[in-house]
């Protein structure tokens, strides 16, 4: 392959990609999937998923492109099904097409495809490349790169804290560390997420409600409109039940409780629209993996965690944060102050080592993305 086509299929992948983020907000449990068609160096169609169940990516570009898809060139963000499921096999559709080419971002992991799509096309006699642009589209797709290939959801933990990384003062008082931008931020991750998760201490101190905001989005009007319209699951680990069913969380609307009192309570949240799932736990303390790994099984992609100290503190000393989203405010609050993290340490050598990824300014505020950075040999 020539230099300037690899150039070529760069660009129109980066598009294919621009395509797909639109449906960060309302894809669940799918993955955002954008598509490209391009005849003699022209683009003649493009489409995105947009809902689960409608039509995908491949589709929309096809039906823009009509006729002048025979023997021209689509790039996808994601190999394209090739497994009858809620809609029919992609891979199918660009063969009835008679596409000339298939650029494919990278290889799906769901088992029901893994390669199967690309060797449909390869076996109709379609050229095939794959791995174009990969690493930005995994980025795109994390949390259903991660349940498909372990079974799990991506966990981000959202922090806010005060330059002097503490989050609330001794009283609980922490409205607002942050400013109105690094807020609106926060909306669009919950309005990303499968699942916004807190836990009971979070909930009585602050009377939270972990819902979407569309007024505070930011977003144009379409996307505003796809994320109101499928607002993320809010959990509630509460593992010895201490919160109210009269509390703004519940009457905010449906919520799932995660427990381990084993108390035969459903019925009282049933009554109010709400789940309530018993897990293994001890000492009024829920199996935070096993949580996981139920949530996981329902089909969720992306879990990101709002909670205080203690809650984000065991999901980091159990090793089960992909991902941390901090957000950094220009002031002091004090010795007295709450700090970020119940993380006791006593060693330099346990500190928990990060990798930054990402960091700017937002309003006031710094926004930092940071990894986890494993330990060697575990």
């Amino acid at each position: 392959m020539s230099s300037e086509q690899r150039v070529l299929d760069a660009h129109y992948m980066a598009r294919a990609l621009e395509l797909a983020r639109q449906g960060l907000y309302s894809t669940h449990p799918n993955p955002r999937v954008g598509c490209v068609i391009v005849r003699d160096g022209q683009v003649v169609g493009e489409g995105w998923h947009v809902r689960a169940g409608e039509p995908h990516a491949e589709v929309h570009a096809l039906r823009q492109a009509g006729e002048r898809a025979r023997g021209a060139t689509a790039y996808v963000t994601l190999e394209p099904c090739s497994h009858h499921g809620r809609t029919p096999p992609c891979a199918e559709a660009l063969v009835a097409a008679g596409l000339g080419r298939v650029v494919a971002a990278m290889q799906d992991p769901n088992p029901q495809v893994g390669g199967r799509g690309l060797q449909r096309l390869r076996e109709a006699g379609i050229a095939v490349d794959s791995g174009v642009l990969e690493d930005e589209a995994r980025a795109l797709n994390s949390g259903f790169l991660k349940r498909m290939e372990s079974g799990r959801p991506y966990v981000r933990v959202k922090l806010a804290m005060s330059l002097d990384g503490r989050t609330a003062m001794a009283s609980g008082e922490s409205q607002w560390i942050t400013g109105p931008q690094a807020r609106a931020e926060v909306q669009r991750l919950r309005a990303q997420s499968s699942v916004v998760l807190s836990g009971a201490d979070t909930v009585l101190a602050d009377a939270a409600r972990l819902t979407v905001r569309p007024a505070e989005l930011g977003l144009d009007a379409e996307l505003t409109a796809l994320a109101a319209a499928r607002p993320p699951l809010r959990v509630l680990i509460d593992g010895r039940l201490r919160v109210p069913l009269d509390q703004p969380f519940f009457q905010a609307g449906p919520a799932m409780v995660v427990t381990c009192a084993g108390e035969d309570a459903d019925a009282r949240y049933q009554a109010q629209g709400h789940e309530l799932v018993n897990l293994p736990g001890s000492d009024g303390h829920v199996d935070l993996p096993a949580l996981l790994d139920a949530l996981g099984a329902i089909g969720v992609n992306d879990v990101l965690v709002e909670a205080g100290p203690r809650l984000a503190g065991a999901f980091t000393r159990l090793g089960l944060v992909d991902e941390f989203q901090i957000f950094i405010a220009a002031k002091f609050l004090g010795s007295e102050a709450r700090p970020l993290l119940d993380l006791p340490l006593s060693r330099m050598s346990e500190a928990l080592a990060l990798k930054i990824v990402k960091m700017r300014a937002i309003g006031n505020d710094w926004h930092v993305i940071a990894l986890p950075v494993p330990t060697p040999g575990v």
